[in-house]
């Protein structure tokens, strides 16, 4: 009878997490996606308690409870800029925590299994322990790029593919060699090194990933803690683990694609790295490409206020000043003077897939009035002023006009199309991906210098007075 409610509350859960998965997809419906996703661990964790024997709730107890305790404060203090490296952290978890479950699976109590069964156990526990150590490293080190600890500029070794696939062969060999050990004692010395050479092998495969690049790195790596999830239950025969495992393996891929997409690179380029720096670099291309228009914050309210039109473009930048709730105050003034006001959000804005969603949200601006990149790009023919706040790559006309670009092909927002532009930015330094941008140069482009927080501040006090 137990076990019957068990399995029926994992059903349940794993129903509320697909629930979960179909209402983030949607701005309107991400909240209530996120309330299914808690309710559906929730009745996991109680589940799983539920099927344990009494002696084993205390070490439950003295592991959940402090894990509990330090994540809720963590999350609740995390601002939005740090929530990339949040999430890249907490995949790294996964991945430990799928290594650790692989030796204790291994070098444990070994249930009854035919001679087919344990093959098919062993040859799990390898995969899964590869791809969690692949994904602790590798994680760890997208987060110390997210965090600034280590530069985002691409870290190139000579004959790094070559380094990369030699390290896969060697993971190979050490799994036949682990396959082939009949026992535990002989076998674990194959699986300790495979350990340490995938960890080095996640290491070297996003230090050599450029900053241009570390959405798309985030969303692999929730891929790939899905996958090790997924290979836990695996070694667990715990099949709710299983399911959520491949959801968020599956998802992540997903989503993988479509940042991939959004930046007109295929995944295999990326993973063989070697795109974007840290940004920052200073532009020397005015004599190349004509005079900076600057204007001032009054001089910006009073375009705002004078238009019929406008479509606000945000970026990181907006994130890092903490900017969005004077945004919005500017947003709500406006509206009530009749201005129709829209926000255009590209795949990749942001260093973490729906970072400006959220970051909107975080200021209650209505989702009706937020759209993607391909639902908007051809409104800006008609759009009197497109506001850009702290975004530069994902506005840069040379991925359309010039093909040695190294982002040339790559989607971007046609805000120039618009009658005025006014870009904010602290200074003509380059983007993420250390590219110069022409449309700071453009005739009806107007350059606003500051930090944005201050700068929409000076807006909304204009326009109030």
């Amino acid at each position: 009878m137990q076990q019957s409610l068990i399995t029926i509350a994992y059903i349940a859960a794993s129903a509320l997490f697909i629930l979960s998965l179909g209402g983030l997809s949607q701005q309107e419906t991400a909240r209530r996606g996120n309330l299914y996703g808690i309710l559906g661990m929730v009745i996991a964790l109680i589940a799983t308690a539920a099927g344990m024997q009494l002696g084993g709730l205390p070490v439950l107890a003295a592991a959940l409870i402090p894990g509990l305790v330090i994540g809720a404060i963590l999350a609740s203090r995390v601002q939005m800029t740090s929530m990339p490296e949040l999430v890249a952290i907490l995949h790294s978890f996964v991945g430990l925590a799928a290594v650790l479950v692989g030796f204790a699976t291994y070098l444990g109590p070994q249930p009854q299994m035919t001679a087919s069964e344990h093959q098919l156990h062993i040859a799990e526990i390898f995969i899964g322990v590869c791809i969690g150590s692949v994904t602790f490293t590798g994680s760890v080190i997208a987060f110390l790029k997210l965090r600034g600890s280590i530069g985002g500029k691409p870290f190139m070794l000579p004959g790094r593919h070559l380094i990369n696939i030699v390290m896969l062969l060697i993971t190979v060999g050490l799994g036949v060699a682990f396959f082939m050990s009949p026992e535990p004692a002989n076998g674990q010395w194959p699986l300790l090194i495979a350990t340490i050479v995938t960890g080095i092998l996640g290491v070297h495969f996003i230090m050599a990933i450029g900053g241009a690049d570390m959405p798309v790195v985030v969303s692999m790596l929730n891929s790939y803690s899905g996958w090790a999830a997924a290979a836990a239950g695996f070694m667990l025969s715990n099949d709710l683990l299983i399911i959520t495992g491949a959801l968020v393996g599956s998802s992540g891929a997903i989503l993988s694609y479509i940042m991939c997409k959004g930046m007109n690179r295929s995944f295999v380029s990326v993973m063989l790295g070697g795109f974007g720096t840290e940004g920052g670099t200073v532009s020397t291309a005015a004599a190349e490409h004509g005079e900076v228009h600057s204007i001032e914050s009054a001089g910006a309210a009073d375009l705002l206020q004078n238009a019929r039109k406008i479509i606000i473009v945000p970026g990181y930048g907006l994130a890092v000043a903490q900017a969005q709730h004077s945004l919005a105050e500017v947003c709500k003034l406006l509206k009530d003077k009749g201005v129709d006001i829209k926000f255009a959000i590209h795949p990749v804005a942001g260093r973490l897939p729906g970072h400006m969603n959220v970051l909107l949200a975080e200021a209650n601006i209505p989702y009706d009035i937020v759209f993607e990149m391909d639902e908007i790009n051809d409104q800006f023919k008609d759009t009197d002023v497109a506001w850009v706040i702290g975004a530069n790559d994902i506005v840069n006309p040379s991925a359309l006009d010039d093909p040695g670009s190294p982002i040339a092909g790559m989607p971007v927002l046609h805000v120039w199309e618009s009658r005025d532009v006014i870009v904010m930015k602290r200074s003509m330094a380059s983007g993420y991906a250390g590219v110069d941008n022409p449309l700071f140069y453009k005739d009806n482009t107007l350059m606003l210098f500051g930090d944005a927080k201050k700068v929409v501040d000076e807006i909304l006090t204009a326009m109030r007075s």
